[in-house]
């Protein structure tokens, strides 16, 4: 790991602030289905995993065969992309994660950047008819964090040829009133993906699902890889989703070690951070944040993200996830050390 190199110490003893990752987790109830399904090694995971999809069914109110789950949201994603790209175009709101940038020239989409702040001429942006258009959003946006109406996510449906909706942190609100997967049954246009990973902490496992019509879920099917989603990892998503007391749990963490992280970079000599609905924030910094991010490692053995892979962010801006109380205190100390002794 790059970043244990360069702190000159093991990976194990980074404090990762990069990567927006529950820190509460994996939940018991995850380890428990694990150690629970080993001998399910021993066969191939049922190809259509029904035991999965009627758990999640039940969870959104929709029938089974709208939902398919897949190895992470990010290959969802993909087959996503490759319906995006047989459109004349894709509108993405920037700044963008990358990955949709990769799935997207995976299958040569024209691409058609659309900066979040002008949303609301997001139909007027478009050169060529709406209606032969696609667009791929995510909800909260990352890396800002911000929520977008459902009122200007429905005009959108109501425009384009296919709305794709990445809602890989809308777990972390406690009420998903935000969330549009009830309106999948309405608008066979509408995709929407979700993560298992993010809020349950295993990205290591690999889960997520999408909520769309089955035409196109049946379709996705036949181009993927069979077996898409392991044994265990099916297991898991099967107990994880009806895991109240893990859900209670990460919603009265976040509000308060958010809020904590918050107004603690607020204090911080310039450093501006910004409000938002997911579990990290973004950061706006008046000193390079190359140079901040090598300082902490270097001296505290702290990871911040960079934006570097968002072009219209770049060296100015960092975005952390929100950890622990006392992790999100030591990243605040490390942080004005570095500052201070830059001002001097």
């Amino acid at each position: 790991m790059w970043a244990a190199s360069l702190a000159d110490c093991s990976p194990a003893a980074i404090l990762d602030f990069s990567a927006s990752i529950n820190p509460l987790g994996p939940p018991a109830s995850a380890i428990v289905a694990i150690q629970s399904h080993l001998a399910d090694l021993s066969a191939y995971p049922d190809p259509s995993y029904q035991s999965l999809r009627a758990v999640l069914c039940q969870l959104h109110s929709v029938p089974p065969d709208w939902i398919l789950p897949g190895n992470g949201a990010a290959e969802l994603l993909t087959w996503a992309c490759r319906d995006l790209a047989s459109l004349e175009q894709t509108c993405l709101l920037t700044p963008a994660f990358s990955d949709y940038r990769r799935a997207l020239k995976a299958f040569n989409a024209s691409i058609l950047e659309c900066p979040l702040e002008q949303r609301e001429q997001l139909s007027s942006i478009a050169p060529s008819p709406v209606a032969s258009s696609g667009l791929l959003l995510n909800n909260p946006h990352n890396p800002t964090g911000q929520l977008l109406s459902k009122d200007a996510i429905r005009q959108w449906l109501e425009t384009f040829a296919l709305v794709v909706v990445d809602e890989a942190f809308m777990d972390f609100l406690p009420e998903e009133a935000q969330s549009v997967v009830e309106w999948v049954q309405d608008f066979p246009n509408l995709v929407v993906v979700r993560s298992l990973t993010k809020f349950y902490s295993l990205p290591g496992l690999r889960l997520g699902y999408a909520i769309a019509h089955p035409d196109r879920l049946r379709r996705w099917q036949q181009w993927r890889d069979p077996w898409a989603v392991n044994a265990l990892a099916a297991a898991v998503g099967e107990v994880v989703v009806k895991d109240t007391q893990f859900q209670q749990q990460t919603w009265d963490w976040l509000a308060v070690a958010k809020a904590q992280l918050f107004a603690g970079l607020s204090q911080l000599p310039g450093l501006l951070p910004y409000a938002g609905a997911a579990n990290f924030l973004l950061v706006r910094s008046q000193r390079s944040v190359v140079e901040l991010q090598t300082e902490l490692l270097k001296r505290h053995c702290i990871l911040i993200r960079d934006c570097l892979s968002f072009p219209e962010l770049g060296d100015r801006y960092f975005r952390v996830a929100v950890r622990t109380e006392t992790e999100n205190q030591r990243l605040l100390e490390g942080l004005a050390e570095v500052l201070t002794d830059c001002a001097i």
